[in-house]
């Protein structure tokens, strides 16, 4: 039957026994109070009980500052963190990683510190070059701790300030470059002679790293920064059809500017080559010049001997020579003998047995000579 069932005689209660005794809950919460009760003094036994009380209340505040000296004494740093500690909030020291020991709060505290951690911040910033114009720069810096003591408390707020410390580095580098060493592929006019760079964003970022770093050292920041990227340059969106028309004008001179290239190319060695013609041709009739001169002039000297040896006779060969030169190749033959003798004509296409004009002449020669010798 349920305890709580009428009939049966008294009502059962299960906090209470069926006897009708005191409740054990009660009891029990009873017997706790007087124990606290003994412990700090507030009552319970005779004036006996004074003395036990006051060692209680010693025996815990043992306890307690034992407890408090174990588990607030020292501190375990990882290898990725550095320790700063501070006594009565005055800095007083670094811990290494490891376990370190420390008096317990509020003495001195620790502030861990994750120095391996790298850190970044972007930003996109419009400035000005030297030669006064707008580029819009994106950049990236990542950055990591290098002391944990001046990166909790040499600035207020570490990471503003590499972001400003940041901004006024690429404002300084962007503003000593002109427009063309920042930006190759928007350049209007080349510069002749100059060499090309292979990235310029790069070189410029690691000047602007070199700043930034001087700047957080100045400030003892506490910072080291790791890298910083120009992740894009470009001119602002509002001049940008003006950077595009300038683009389009420079790919066009320099798409004339190639095929005036190739031109060269192709007609500067054809001159050259017809030049080298030319003076091989001049040096060639030059010494065909000289060489016939030579033999003229030799020929002359064994003429000029033989005519010493016999004069008449030199004189008739070399006239008959002379006329042999001159009609040899002509069908018309120039009569000198005054009609007195009968000289054949060659005609074109004759017969080989004819005589030819040149025996003619000679013969017309031969006779007027036998008759001026008659004479």
């Amino acid at each position: 039957m349920a305890w709580n069932e009428p009939g049966g005689g008294k009502p059962r209660d299960p906090w209470r026994d069926n006897g009708g005794g005191k409740n054990d809950l009660d009891d029990a919460i009873n017997r706790l109070k007087e124990r606290f009760g003994r412990l700090f003094g507030g009552g319970g036994g005779g004036g006996g009980s004074g003395g036990a009380s006051g060692g209680g209340i010693f025996m815990a505040i043992a306890g307690l500052l034992i407890a408090w000296l174990l588990f607030d004494s020292w501190v375990q740093i990882d290898a990725r963190q550095q320790g700063v500690v501070l006594r009565f909030g005055e800095y007083s020291r670094s811990m290494t990683p490891g376990f370190n020991l420390k008096w317990p709060r509020p003495v001195e505290s620790v502030t861990k510190v994750d120095a391996t951690q790298i850190r970044s911040i972007s930003d996109t910033v419009r400035m000005l070059t030297r030669d006064e114009n707008i580029v819009q720069v994106e950049f990236n810096v990542q950055y990591q701790v290098d002391n944990a003591t001046q990166f909790l408390y040499s600035t207020r707020d570490p990471d503003e300030t590499l972001k400003q410390a940041a901004e006024s580095a690429v404002r300084e580098v962007i503003g000593s470059n002109n427009l063309d060493a920042i930006m190759p592929d928007q350049r209007v006019e080349p510069v002749a002679g100059e060499a090309a760079v292979a990235n310029p964003s790069a070189e410029l970022a690691l000047q602007a790293k070199k700043v930034v770093q001087g700047t957080l050292e100045r400030y003892d920041a506490g910072l080291l920064v790791t890298e910083l990227n120009f992740q894009n340059v470009r001119p602002p969106q509002e001049v940008k059809d003006s950077f595009d028309d300038a683009i389009s004008a420079r790919e066009d001179r320099q798409r004339a500017s190639n095929i005036a290239d190739a031109y060269a190319k192709r007609v500067v060695p054809e001159a050259r080559g017809e030049a080298a013609r030319i003076l091989a041709e001049a040096k060639g009739y030059k010494a065909e010049r000289i060489a016939r001169a030579e033999g003229d002039a030799q020929r002359f000297d064994l003429i000029a001997t033989e005519y010493r040896a016999a004069p008449e006779v030199t004189r008739k060969r070399l006239y008959i020579e002379a006329m042999q030169q001159v009609i040899g190749d002509t069908p018309k033959v120039i009569d000198f003998t005054n009609g007195k003798n009968l000289l054949q004509i060659p005609v074109p296409g004759a017969s080989a047995s004819a005589p030819s004009a040149t025996q003619a002449a000679a013969a017309g020669i031969s006779a007027t000579e036998a008759d001026k010798g008659g004479q």
